[in-house]
């Protein structure tokens, strides 16, 4: 397929947001470094797990930075900071070729002295729901929960 068929079949996409332009650089064996196209610091990923998480956990890593980023704004905004926040990712996968994921858990481990339950979980619920945009990126039908751990 052309690129200018390609272009045909594409989606404009609404202005203000310029498109993500990335790169990935082979390394040898299973390896890959991954960067802006502008320069930025490279992530490594690799398949083989030996010297980076693979391509598939770097995309549970991405949303889990992503919905992270979300939650720390959001309850910044209420006045109630984050102090600490881990995030864990399980992601579940088909076990035939593409071991695509079906199915994503995150944990949100979060510390904030005034940071309270409710509003903690409605921040989670808001990020993964609607504002994350990888995992809006990510199938529709495809299963993501998630639960809270506060000042545990």
């Amino acid at each position: 397929m052309s690129a200018e068929s390609l272009k045909d079949t594409t989606t404009s996409v609404a202005p203000g947001k310029p498109p993500a332009k990335v790169s990935v650089k082979w390394d040898g064996e299973h390896r890959f470094d991954g960067s802006r196209q502008s320069g930025s610091p490279s992530i490594r990923m690799d398949a083989s797990g030996k010297t980076g998480p693979s391509p598939v956990d770097t995309l549970l890593c991405a949303l889990g930075a992503c919905t992270g980023v979300d939650v720390v704004d959001i309850l910044a905004k209420r006045r109630t900071p984050v102090e600490s926040m881990n995030v864990e990712i399980e992601g579940e996968r088909y076990a035939g070729v593409p071991g695509r994921v079906t199915k994503i858990h995150l944990v949100y481990q979060i510390k904030g002295a005034g940071v309270e339950k409710e509003h903690a979980l409605r921040a989670i619920e808001l990020a993964v729901t609607k504002y994350c945009s990888v995992r809006d990126s990510l199938d529709p039908n495809m299963p993501v929960t998630w639960e809270l751990q506060l000042n545990a």
